[in-house]
């Protein structure tokens, strides 16, 4: 395998990585919210006061 081949396999990797390390809480959280019955009110999800 090339040098260039295989650094830019590494970058991909990398990218994945912090994509899924950044995007793994909202995704479940998404999940919760849209799977749920009833479904929450989207203020309540995001505001500590709200009643």
């Amino acid at each position: 395998m090339h040098e260039e081949t295989r650094e830019r396999i590494m970058k991909v990797l990398e990218w994945g990585r912090k994509a899924i390390h950044i995007g793994f809480i909202p995704f479940v959280l998404y999940l919760g919210f849209t799977r749920s019955t009833p479904r929450p009110n989207i203020l309540r999800l995001i505001s500590p006061l709200a009643a």
